[in-house]
Parts: structure tokens; sequence; C-alpha cells
């Protein structure tokens, strides 16, 4: 009895390439399904997931840069403070105002002799703080020693400059000089009774 010869074998070449190529297709499309599939939709997962990272990354800047810029600006505002204090403070501060004063003399070479507080003046938005003084010196040192006070950080006006007593010493001439310096603090929304300062109750004299 003769053995069955296979259809595979009895098919026209042609046909065996077409079969192959077919085989060849379906194992791409299960290859495709099964595992590139997989693969892509995981790479577009990815990618939506860094496209959503690099948009928190850079609302993120955002916030940061805004922080740094406010971080910036209260620092200024404080920093301006700060110099409006020293300029114009809301306090009288008596003690500071006469060490200002003593510094200035100090470095000009000037007697810094008298002084006497006087009573606040208050302004509309500011109160003025007097002081009345009394200097000794050489002539370019009194013009040094009020030159220094205008260049101090606290605004004080000198006022009723009265110069006398010229006496030659040593080829100098030194003179006694009586003036008003008058300082300036800021009035509060709500200023209250401060209590006098030590140089106000004694009207304290130094002499050096």
């Amino acid at each position: 009895m003769a053995k069955a010869t296979p259809a595979l074998t009895r098919l026209p070449p042609l046909a065996k390439v077409g079969i192959g190529f077919g085989l060849l297709a379906m194992t791409a499309a299960a290859y495709w399904i099964v595992f590139y599939g997989d693969i892509a939709s995981r790479i577009t997962a990815e990618e939506a997931r860094e496209r959503n990272l690099r948009q928190e990354l850079a609302n993120a800047r955002k916030v940061e840069f805004a922080y740094q810029q406010d971080l910036k600006e209260l620092a200024e505002r404080e920093q301006r403070q700060r110099d409006l204090q020293r300029m114009l403070p809301t306090k009288t501060e008596h003690p500071a105002f006469l060490s200002s004063l003593q510094s200035v003399a100090n470095v000009s070479g000037v007697t810094l002799s008298a002084w006497a507080p006087q009573s606040e003046v208050k302004e509309k938005y500011y109160a003025r703080v007097p002081m009345k003084l009394e200097l000794e010196g050489r002539f370019h040192q009194i013009a040094k020693f009020f030159y220094g006070v205008g260049q101090l950080d606290r605004i004080i006006n000198i006022e009723n400059i009265a110069i006398t007593n010229p006496e030659v010493r040593d080829e100098d001439v030194y003179v006694q000089v009586s003036a008003l310096a008058t300082a300036f603090r800021a009035l509060s929304e709500e200023p209250s009774e401060a209590k006098p300062s030590k140089l106000e109750k004694r009207g304290r004299k130094a002499k050096r």
C-alpha cells in the first residue's frame, strides 16, 4: 500500500512561498500585538508622564522665582524701613541723638562743653527734637563739626548759631559757639506719652 503524500508537498512552489509569507506575517502580527503593542503603550504613558513632570517642574520654578522675588522685595522693604528709622526714628532717643553729636565733635576736634534738651515741638506728621549746644574749638574745627552733622544718617538741623569770645592761643583763634541742634522723629498713629529721659530731667552738662 503506498504512503500518503502530505498535501503541502503537492502544492506548487508559488503557493508554498505564499503560505510562508502568510505564516511570517501572522508571526509578526502576533509579535506586534503581544510585545510591541505593550511596549508602545508603555512608551506613550512614560512620554505623557515626562510631559507632566516637565510641566510640574516649570510651574515649581515659576513659584520658586516668585518666592525669591518676594523675599528680595521684603528684604529691600525692611532695609528701607531701617534706613528710614535711622533718619526719622519714631522715638525721641535723646541719648542716641547726643551720642551722634559727640562722635562728630570727637572727629572734628571740637569740645562739646554743654548741652540741654528742649521740649519737643509737634508738627502735623513729625515732631522736632531740639537740643541747645555749646561748643569750643578753632574756627575750621567748628565748620568741620557742622559739616559732619550734615553727613549723619539721622536728619539734624543746626540753627541759631552764635560765635562769641574769639581768643588767640598758640597762633590759632579759638571761638565759643552756641547753637540749636534739631533732630526729628516720626509721629505714630496713636502717640503715647513717653517718659522723660534722664537728659531731659537733668539737662545734664559734660565737660572735657
